[in-house]
């Protein structure tokens, strides 16, 4: 599930050039926007890509093809790459799912709506309950929507688990999908006094 069609899909750039800005860090994101949750298309169209050989293991089809994929977005310089596929499309995806990843850690926008989850959220979080596979298409957006709501209650775990209609301990066991997402909120945790989530 999307967040947006292809057609109707705003681009960043258009976000980007948007007066009505947010401000969460070293990075601005206009509030109907979230690169981690542009559909695949319309992603690529901002971004630079680059194929090339990788060495190391893989044995003679590594060495002849270029199937490494680099991805480098333009607006924000946010990269990811994948090499270790023996077919390009495969690295492509790959490089996609860990821009989105990236993304969704780097960039801090408020919800859609102030008041409620994004549809994509709830569809995920039935009776408090969050069910995501970290690998799936929609991790990149929930990771970003929950790193999101929680920028928006410093960091502070049980509001952001009662905006995001689940539990407090649900949204840490989320959180744990993704390391570096635990690492970043433990990290501006401490920073303002608070313990961080085990």
């Amino acid at each position: 599930m999307e967040w947006w069609t292809t057609d109707t899909a705003p681009s960043l750039g258009t976000c980007l050039q948007n007066p009505i800005f947010y401000n969460a860090g070293p990075l601005t994101m206009h509030d109907s926007c979230h690169p981690a949750a542009l559909p695949v298309q319309k992603l690529l169209a901002e971004c630079s890509i680059t194929r090339g050989r990788r060495s190391g293991p893989g044995g003679q089809h590594r060495n002849k093809v270029e199937t490494a994929v680099v991805l480098v977005h333009s607006a924000t310089d946010i990269r990811a790459e994948a090499s270790e596929r023996r077919s390009q499309k495969e690295n492509l995806d790959t490089a996609v799912f860990r821009l989105r990843v990236n993304m969704a850690l780097e960039f801090r926008a408020p919800p859609q709506d102030p008041q409620h989850p994004s549809p994509l959220w709830m569809s995920r979080c039935k009776n408090g309950q969050l069910t995501v596979n970290p690998r799936h298409r929609d991790f990149p957006a929930l990771l970003a929507e929950a790193l999101d709501v929680a920028a928006r209650h410093d960091m502070t775990v049980k509001p952001t688990a009662e905006f995001l209609g689940c539990t407090a301990s649900q949204l840490t066991r989320f959180l744990k999908l993704e390391p570096r997402a635990l690492k970043q909120v433990n990290d501006q945790r401490r920073a303002t006094g608070k313990r961080p989530l085990l």
